[in-house]
């Protein structure tokens, strides 16, 4: 796939996944189920959204033969983790289930959260790019402060970082699982061999997803609070009910994104070039999907700020796309 289509095309394609999962997050979460009375909570979505994207994933990995690029014991085709990928693996766990977790907030509006999740990956990029010596070049830096331009304004017109603290929680959490993510990436796969991005795909996946499912189990069988009666609602009667159609389309889509934000993540360029690159443009499928969802279902609209924020985050893809091509045609010229 890397070798068939250019990075851009991957990222518009990211970009067409993600704004339907966007979508159908919001709505399951919003229209009153029928038999509840209410929306349904992010909780009681996550479960049976995460298991279709386990099997489905699983089944990628199977069909399109990329286990064979990784690890395996000895006389097995099983594929195994090493130390570094298990790691990753934890920190995807917490992506995965934070991401959807932080469509579900009532009163905090999508764009506004993605903007604050994304943020924080903006800051991390460039640190983890020093860490292990990478260059970070002029357009990398400029589309960083563009980004965070966006964040700022947003913030601003909003009046501040005011938020339950469950959604703290998750932005926390968010930000922890992408720092080991991009640590382990830089470490071990960032290489530009098509096979490394197979390899490291795999291997995290096989780790991530069922510990992700692992841990909302485990906190619905504690039987702690409202959390645990939403979750097991998730797990036990969700798979009898009409709104599992949704969940499924929640779970198919979430397989497709999480392809694709890998290999765009996995580039060989530095993390302050293809993190930017993968934010802005979850960023900007975030802004459509809040208006798709103003026009078609009268959900709330994004704001003046948060449509500015959007045009600048489109600035930072096109800038991110032309730059290096303009430098790389003049190093020829000069060459």
């Amino acid at each position: 796939m890397t070798r068939r289509l250019s990075l851009e095309t991957i990222v518009l394609l990211y970009f067409l996944s993600y704004l339907p999962n966007i979508v159908l997050t919001k709505l399951v979460t919003s229209l009153p189920h029928p038999g509840l009375g209410r929306p349904l909570t992010g909780l009681e979505t996550l479960p049976a959204s995460l298991i279709v994207s386990l099997v489905l994933t699983y089944g990628f990995i199977w069909l399109s033969g990329w286990h064979r690029d990784a690890h395996h014991p000895e006389g097995t085709r099983v594929p195994m983790p090493t130390w570094a990928t298990f790691l990753s693996g934890i920190g995807t766990a917490l992506v995965l289930f934070t991401v959807p977790l932080s469509f579900t907030f009532q009163g905090v509006s999508i764009p506004f959260i993605q903007l604050l999740m994304r943020g924080d990956i903006l800051i991390i990029a460039p640190l983890v790019d020093l860490i292990f010596g990478r260059k970070v070049r002029w357009w990398s830096w400029l589309a960083l402060v563009m980004v965070a331009a966006a964040l700022g304004l947003v913030v601003q017109q909003r009046g501040g970082f005011h938020l339950p603290p469950l959604a703290i929680l998750t932005v926390i959490l968010y930000t922890i699982g992408y720092f080991l993510r991009l640590a382990v990436m830089t470490r071990v796969s960032k290489t530009g061999d098509p096979a490394s991005v197979r390899r490291y795909f795999v291997e995290e996946k096989i780790v991530a997803l069922p510990l992700s499912v692992a841990v909302l189990a485990a906190i619905s069988a504690a039987g702690l609070g409202g959390q645990a009666s939403e979750l097991h609602w998730g797990f036990v009667s969700v798979w009898s009910d009409p709104v599992l159609l949704w969940l499924v389309g929640l779970g198919l889509t979430l397989t497709i994104i999480s392809i694709f934000a890998a290999i765009i993540l996995l580039d060989p360029a530095e993390n302050s070039y293809c993190v930017p690159l993968e934010r802005a443009s979850s960023l900007v499928a975030g802004i459509a999907a809040a208006f798709l969802l103003h026009w078609f279902w009268g959900l709330k609209a994004p704001t003046g700020a948060e449509t500015i924020g959007a045009a600048i985050l489109i600035g930072a893809i096109v800038l991110l796309s032309v730059a290096p091509r303009l430098a790389r045609k003049q190093a020829r010229a000069e060459g």
